[in-house]
């Protein structure tokens, strides 16, 4: 049987089809690697550490977690945008992911060089003082910040870390001056604002929850769009006057550009599965991590929203990162 070309193409089509529908119902095959950016015993590891037990539970696959810190988690987030793109090398980064984006010079793309898989949760921050501190409200800081611009100070866990960046956008849209005192981690920056050094700092819930329940610090606020349950007394940001202020730091999955589209998917239905079970949900919440679990497409629109936020605080605030 003599084949012409339009013959040839149609069997092209024909045998690609027929591989990618195997890939879906193949994947996955053999132990996935989650690179984790950050040091081992941090929030995001904990948290990466309790999901991928429960993406074992669902794939049958064995998670290995591969640590990688450094560069406020661009020199993980490299490793995986050099990785082959067959759904095995996933990485789990966090709100840095967006941030580094917009402040820092990066080895990768961070548009083009990775593809969103899900969303696996989302943590409030929570504004705290000294429980000697005179400020006993919001209200209290920022009439004291404006009446002495420039004098008072709020920490981060360091430069271009959401705690900066929640600063920052405090700044904006309260019109106070505030003086950023940046730290090598959240532990030192919370001694300080405990020990009165440093006057105020937004403290991922997971990590600082504990202090304010033990009364080791003082909430203000919570960033969150609703309160707390842990902190039922405590008001959100919008409660306290400052219009449309919602900030959480999150956790997410993303595999290299050009992974198929089918093992996307499938990962993505993995990881919602493994949120989906009754003891990751509960540890999750024990770290103050709220389970999202959504689709690529979903997840890609809100990392996408949270660089164009960012982006633009960076600029009104001209925000640099060396």
């Amino acid at each position: 049987m003599k084949l012409n070309r339009f013959t040839l193409t149609g069997i092209a089509v024909s045998f690609a089809f027929a591989a990618s529908a195997s890939y879906a119902a193949d994947y996955p095959e053999q132990t996935i690697t989650l690179v984790v950016p950050y040091s081992a015993g941090g929030g995001a590891d904990n948290a990466a550490r309790i999901i991928a037990q429960g993406m074992e539970a669902v794939s049958g696959q064995t998670v290995v977690i591969d640590n990688r810190p450094g560069a406020s988690g661009s020199i993980g987030a490299g490793v995986v945008s050099r990785a082959k793109p067959d759904g095995y090398t996933v990485l789990y980064d966090a709100s840095s992911f967006a941030i580094n984006a917009v402040l820092r010079t990066l080895p990768y793309d961070a548009d083009k060089d990775f593809i969103p898989v899900t969303l696996a949760g989302i943590v409030p921050n929570i504004l705290v003082v000294s429980t000697d501190s005179p400020y006993k409200t919001l209200d209290d800081y920022v009439s004291a910040a404006k009446a002495k611009p420039d004098t008072l100070t709020y920490a981060s866990y360091g430069p271009g870390s959401l705690a900066q960046m929640a600063g920052e956008l405090l700044k904006i849209d309260t019109g106070i001056e505030v003086t950023h005192i940046p730290y090598k981690g959240g532990a030192p920056a919370i001694v300080d604002v405990m020990g009165g050094h440093v006057d105020a700092y937004f403290a991922n819930a997971a990590s600082g929850l504990s202090y304010v329940t033990q009364g080791k610090l003082r909430a203000l606020a919570v960033t969150s769009k609703e309160r707390m349950d842990e902190l039922k007394d405590t008001p959100t940001m919008i409660e306290s006057g400052v219009e449309d202020f919602t900030v959480y730091e999150w956790n997410g999955f993303f595999v290299p550009q050009g992974t198929p589209a089918e093992a996307v998917d499938k990962l993505a239905q993995i990881v919602q599965g493994a949120l989906e079970r009754p003891d990751v949900h509960e540890r999750l919440s024990g770290l103050g991590l709220e389970p999202v679990g959504n689709s690529p497409e979903e997840f890609a629109e809100f990392v996408k929203s949270e660089k164009a936020r960012w982006a633009d605080v960076a600029k009104t605030n001209n925000i640099k990162v060396e």
